[in-house]
């Protein structure tokens, strides 16, 4: 909203949005709706991908949980913890 008013006040596009001004926020809103649900898509994988790394490390026995976590910034101490205990459960 804010850049279509910056928009209209430097009469820029101004008679476009002045006829068009719902038709141009409903596509804004699609487009950011889209890029929002893209990067919570890519920080999930990105958090899966961490995950299954910490798993597989854990596996090896070679570095501690806090090794483990410094080596990922979206894991936590706690979420390796809480994957070795989900290992352990498999076991």
């Amino acid at each position: 909203m804010e850049t279509i008013r910056i928009c209209k006040d430097r009469d820029v596009l101004r008679e476009f949005l002045l006829g068009r001004e719902k038709e141009v926020i409903s596509i804004m809103m699609s487009l950011f709706d889209e890029e929002k649900i893209m990067r919570t898509h890519v920080a999930s994988e990105k958090r899966e991908a961490a995950r299954e790394s910490a798993e597989k490390m854990l596996r090896l026995g070679k570095l501690s949980v806090e090794e483990i976590a410094s080596c990922f910034t979206d894991l936590s101490v706690e979420d390796v913890r809480e994957i070795e205990k989900g290992l352990l459960q498999t076991i």
